[in-house]
């Protein structure tokens, strides 16, 4: 088969493509820029374009498909050649649901966790050499795609994004796959962008668990209010299992799950990730994983990457960063770094960088998300709200929302970059947390600066 990519470039949208061509597919893409690492992955497979720009002579009927990214216009000139032409177009998941459509998928979905969830599965199926399509945020340890898809395997384990499907195609990501076997960890209002209201949001969810193959099965998160009222609401003839997080005691800063074969040392910690591994082992025994070889494979599960991910440890400092940035990942993570360090100085840092982050009303989401933390820091850059044509946001307007006397706010670069080398790291954690870069920080010198104490 012969597919174009338009936007090929993206994190998502590049590893298809390298699955794709891994398969045996012919693999063609164009895009207007593309930065590491998907230059250099695409370039090592002989997939990056030869020059960056949008060409509309690279669309012919000779094309089996072309797969349109969300970096892409609705106005892309290569996409309205291929509509012209008649070729076929697919929104990244709707490829995904035409390439497992004769399997059995299971969907990870969730405004929080499912990343990792997706990750424990397929770190418990790889570890006892069960092989499964996926589709997966992140990169894994053992993996060399974020995305592997074959014409021999049973399953496909998908995480299943709630957010936007393409420019052309406004439907949520996870409402294509009809899974089979499906998981809910949480509802936290996010994407302010598309859904502007929280009941518009919920309603997301609530079409997911109704898309799920009559006779299949909702693992869910009980322990999630809205999650409860969600899945039992549903009158869709699915079994629903529920979960909750399982009994566990910190120790000496190790965490350790207790298990029907008694007390075990786990890589992970915090609450919200021993929830999740609650739910990734029922969706392992529902693909015929037993009890005990799930409990020995996550022993060594050592987190996904960019989530609660250690960076540098001195003799009694340590420093973590974390992709969080919503209001529920941000408090949960901030929980879990006191929780594992009781007795360390938790210094938390947070980059407002979202869409979402910059709305005055969905700042109020972030009412206590820091508390947990002894020193607590929130950083943004003004011209991030003005590159988003949005209303400018004042460090008033975020002390009030996160309701916290002794927030300190840093609006410029250099002064956030003087502030946290400006800290003492004895006996000390610091946490950064962001979907961005922190204004340029290096990390590298973060790290030399944690390592020295």
């Amino acid at each position: 088969m012969r597919i174009h990519f338009i936007a090929i470039g993206g994190s998502a949208m590049h590893n298809l493509a390298l699955a794709l061509h891994h398969k045996g597919y012919v693999i063609s893409g164009s895009d207007d820029v593309i930065f590491e690492p998907s230059k250099t992955r695409l370039e090592s497979k002989g997939l990056l374009p030869t020059s960056f720009g949008w060409f509309p002579e690279k669309i012919d009927k000779s094309l089996d498909a072309v797969i349109l990214g969300m970096h892409a216009k609705a106005d892309n000139p290569e996409l309205i050649k291929a509509q012209e032409l008649g070729v076929k177009i697919y929104s990244y998941p709707e490829f995904l649901y035409e390439q497992s459509k004769d399997k059995t998928r299971v969907v990870i979905g969730g405004s929080h966790g499912k990343t990792t969830i997706t990750s424990m599965i397929l770190h418990v199926l790889n570890y006892h050499d069960i092989a499964v399509d996926y589709m997966v945020g992140a990169q894994l340890d053992g993996f060399d795609r974020m995305v592997h898809l074959t014409d021999e395997n049973d399953f496909i384990v998908l995480e299943g994004d709630e957010y936007l499907s393409s420019p052309i195609d406004r439907r949520p990501k996870f409402h294509l796959y009809q899974p089979n076997i499906a998981l809910l960890s949480g509802i936290a209002w996010d994407h302010i962008n598309v859904f502007p209201t929280y009941e518009n949001y919920v309603e997301q969810f609530q079409v997911f668990v109704d898309s799920i193959v009559k006779g299949g099965s909702i693992t869910y998160n009980e322990e999630d209010a809205e999650v409860n009222r969600v899945v039992n609401a549903s009158e869709n003839p699915i079994r629903k299992l529920a979960y909750r997080t399982p009994e566990y005691q910190v120790e000496n800063g190790q965490s350790i799950l207790e298990t029907p074969e008694g007390p075990m040392p786990i890589e992970i910690f915090g609450r919200h990730n021993l929830s999740n591994l609650a739910g990734a082992k029922w969706i392992c025994q529902n693909m015929g994983v037993d009890e005990d070889d799930f409990y020995e494979a996550i022993a060594s599960f050592k987190g996904a990457s960019k989530r609660l991910e250690k960076i540098a440890e001195g003799k009694t400092s340590v420093a973590y960063k974390d992709f969080a940035h919503s209001p529920s990942k941000v408090m949960a993570t901030t929980k879990a770094v006191k929780e594992q360090y009781p007795n360390k100085k938790l210094i938390a840092c947070l980059e407002l960088h979202t869409y979402s982050s910059f709305n005055p009303e969905f700042l109020k989401e972030y009412k206590g998300a820091l508390d947990a933390a002894d020193v607590a820091a929130v950083f943004y850059l003004p011209e991030s709200v003005r590159i988003k044509k949005l209303k400018e946001v004042s460090p008033e307007q975020i002390s009030e929302a996160f309701q916290r006397n002794d927030l300190q706010i840093f609006t410029d670069a250099e002064v956030f970059k003087n502030f946290v080398f400006g800290e003492g790291y004895d006996n000390s954690v610091l946490l950064l947390m962001s979907s961005g870069n922190y204004g340029g920080l290096d990390l590298d010198e973060v790290k030399e600066l944690v390592q020295a104490n």
